[in-house]
């Protein structure tokens, strides 16, 4: 594998040891993420079930393995666009945190280590001509709309719970 040979096998399995720890934060140790989550949301976001999120980061892991196999420059940007959903989630709980002025269950891993391992790694990738600026832009923005089309997800969720209510 490229990414062996250029000294950087350790990066591109990081997204994935980061995610196992800030799921880990999020729902074992402190954990209360869903319940806090319900709360910063409101109440038609009930509908976030455990089975939603299982899936979800499920998901995600898998997403974080498929990274790891990097090899390319595309695989590459796919890193980056993998990290760039990692590190906006960071920057959600830190969002979340300034606006309940209250602990969110994620922030920690979040910040210590979503956010520098994207930095980190993008700078790596660009310096070692890894990836072209082109495609680390387009990964960058791709990934770091995650809290965009999270929270067009969640209000047409909360929109259509509302409308069920009506009748």
């Amino acid at each position: 594998m490229q990414g062996s040979e250029n000294g950087i096998h350790w990066l591109l399995w990081a997204p994935l040891g980061a995610a196992i720890a800030h799921i880990f934060e999020e729902f074992v140790l402190p954990g209360g993420f869903m319940t806090w989550y319900r709360r910063y949301r409101g109440e038609n976001n009930a509908k976030i079930t455990p089975r939603f999120l299982i899936i979800i980061n499920a998901v995600l892991l898998a997403a974080c393995v498929n990274a790891a196999t990097a090899d390319d420059p595309l695989g590459f940007a796919y890193w980056i666009g993998i990290s760039a959903i990692l590190a906006s989630n960071g920057l959600w709980h830190t969002w979340a945190v300034i606006k309940t002025r209250g602990y969110s269950p994620g922030l920690a891993t979040g910040i210590l280590l979503y956010l520098p391992l994207a930095i980190y790694g993008i700078v790596h990738f660009l310096r070692s001509n890894a990836v072209s600026i082109e495609s680390a832009i387009a990964a960058l923005l791709i990934g770091g709309s995650y809290p965009l089309w999270s929270a067009v997800f969640h209000a047409k969720k909360s929109s259509a719970a509302e409308q069920n209510e009506s009748f």
